[in-house]
């Protein structure tokens, strides 16, 4: 048997808008260790490397030079607070239910890979009641590699009981492009997430600005067997 196409998707600003949860965690540790917080509009678009790179981006904006001893244990510090906050403002992007409704009546399976970790990207979604549509949910603990490497993204499709000829990658920033391209799948951005460089200047294979858009742009890149 042929296995069933699939989609992989990114979840930070592709799937989910988490800037606002994982901001607030951020200026949290900030504050409490005297330092300013970060605006909203900045710190979003450093969103997208897992939760230490952005604590390490946090505390890089007020100029200081930090012992790896004591991000480790801010990195902690910073997850445990996130954990316990991970559903208070984020929400699923506009349309997304739909969307995941209408590619699965076209025969389409979906998965998460992300450069979150995995069990904060499962209680995530389990808050949100979103788990059970992803056949797997992969961060970057599940195999010990994080995007742009292209183990992670074969993994999560081997995970879902996918190949790699029948996905397609969607996301928001680089390191999504980046896994895609060195893993040999097409790959669909979206522009309403977290980026320093615009999505479209990645040149991924098609751009979309909202979910709605999306079962389109797979159909065409991804066509059901």
């Amino acid at each position: 048997m042929t296995a069933s196409p699939i989609v992989v998707f990114d979840l930070d600003g592709t799937l989910i808008d988490t800037a606002p949860d994982l901001i607030n965690a951020l200026n949290f540790i900030l504050i409490r260790e005297g330092m300013p917080a970060v605006p909203m509009a900045v710190a979003r678009n450093m969103i997208g490397q897992g939760a230490r790179r952005l604590l390490e981006r946090g505390l890089e904006l007020d100029g200081r030079t930090i012992a790896q001893d004591d991000v480790n244990r801010l990195t902690v510090d910073f997850i445990d607070y996130y954990a316990a906050h991970i559903a208070d403002e984020s929400r699923p992007f506009e349309g997304l239910e739909a969307t995941l409704d209408e590619l699965s009546e076209l025969g389409y399976r979906f998965a998460v890979c992300t450069n979150k970790l995995e069990w904060l990207s499962k209680l995530l979604l389990d808050r949100l009641g979103l788990s059970p549509r992803f056949a797997a949910i992969c961060g970057a603990d599940t195999f010990g590699v994080a995007k742009p490497d292209p183990a992670i993204l074969r993994e999560t499709v081997a995970k879902a009981g996918g190949e790699l000829s029948a996905a397609v990658m969607v996301g928001d920033a680089g390191p999504d492009v980046g896994v895609a391209r060195r893993a040999g799948v097409p790959v669909i951005g979206v522009e309403f997430g977290y980026t320093e460089v615009p999505i479209a200047e990645l040149e991924p294979d098609l751009l979309v600005g909202h979910m709605r858009e999306l079962p389109t742009a797979v159909s065409r890149l991804l066509p059901r067997r």
